[in-house]
């Protein structure tokens, strides 16, 4: 089961919300989709999920248009938006057993909303109205309700959004297993999430995909060619001019007191050409490390205000 995106554009009046996006998503991946706050996501999520109707493209779910068999698709589908509208005055059991009800095949009712009320640790609440519950265990019930009918296609918006440390950590953990088997699309402001349970990211700024691939390879242009970074310190400032000279330095950043950035290709280790330079111009090295740059860092350099 797989996701194709093409050529979506969709604009608020005089606003262009998303600007002709495409990205395809496959079974069995779980592709973190992230940007700043009015980038587009919930726009283009709202579109694949068939609330909205985009002004140019099209979404195929498994080849099928999603426009052209909307009941079939809405069966295939999971949805977790990030409001999580519930009714409150339902019980839990009781409004698991109303959601399974608007959908086709859902098998055994009572024995799918006992499983997924244990799936997603809902048993000590089950009992409850949902007003009574927690922010975090509100959330739970949004989950369940995506999961209830067994989707092939899992759309999920700030899933653990509300949730304690320790839920985090469950709920993760059920998204990793879900993701083994389904296509699963996860929108989140937070990147450690991406980075923990992500096999892929896109990053969407101003209704415009801007990097996409694996969360440890996205470099700040939006590519995806992996490289080394050296954070290294000298006693002195050195000669910036000869130290970008060295083979496979791509650029050099100083940053605070006399530590510098340098930057090389994948397959290039500066680190002993470093030292020559140091020896060289009679330099001492005070401190010399490879530096992982975070995906926070890319996100914040791909959508920084220009």
């Amino acid at each position: 089961m797989s996701i194709r995106v093409e050529h979506l554009t969709k604009a608020y009046g005089t606003q262009l919300a998303i600007d002709d996006v495409s990205f395809e998503v496959n079974r069995g991946q779980i592709v973190g989709f992230i940007g700043p706050n009015g980038a587009g996501k919930s726009t283009t999520i709202r579109i694949i999920t068939g609330v909205l109707t985009p002004d140019k493209g099209n979404v195929f779910i498994n080849n099928i248009n999603i426009h052209d068999d909307p009941v079939n698709i809405r069966n295939i589908i999971g949805y977790l938006p990030e409001n999580n509208p519930l009714y409150m005055e339902m019980y839990v059991k009781e409004y698991l057993d109303y959601v399974a009800g608007h959908y086709q095949g859902t098998g055994n009712r009572k024995e799918n909303i006992r499983k997924i009320i244990r799936e997603t640790g809902l048993e000590p609440e089950a009992h409850k109205k949902i007003l009574a519950l927690s922010k975090g265990y509100r959330q739970r019930v949004g989950l369940a309700q995506a999961l209830i009918h067994d989707p092939e296609v899992l759309i999920m918006d700030e899933p653990t959004s509300g949730l304690d440390p320790n839920q985090i950590v469950e709920i993760r953990n059920l998204i990793s297993r879900l993701g083994k088997e389904k296509t699963l699309i996860l929108s989140t402001h937070i990147m450690q999430e991406v980075e923990a349970i992500c096999d892929r990211v896109i990053i969407i700024n101003r209704g415009k995909i801007v990097a996409d691939g694996k969360p440890g390879e996205i470099d700040s242009s939006g590519g995806t060619e992996p490289k080394n970074t050296i954070l290294v310190e000298f006693d002195r400032d050195p000669d910036l001019d000869t130290l970008r000279s060295l083979d496979g330095v791509l650029q050099i950043k100083s940053t605070s007191g006399k530590e510098i950035l340098v930057e090389s290709d994948s397959v290039t280790d500066l680190r002993s050409g470093i030292f020559e330079f140091a020896v060289k111009n009679e330099l001492k090295v005070l401190s010399m490390q490879k530096k992982e740059k975070s995906l926070e860092e890319v996100f914040r350099e791909l959508t920084k205000e220009k």
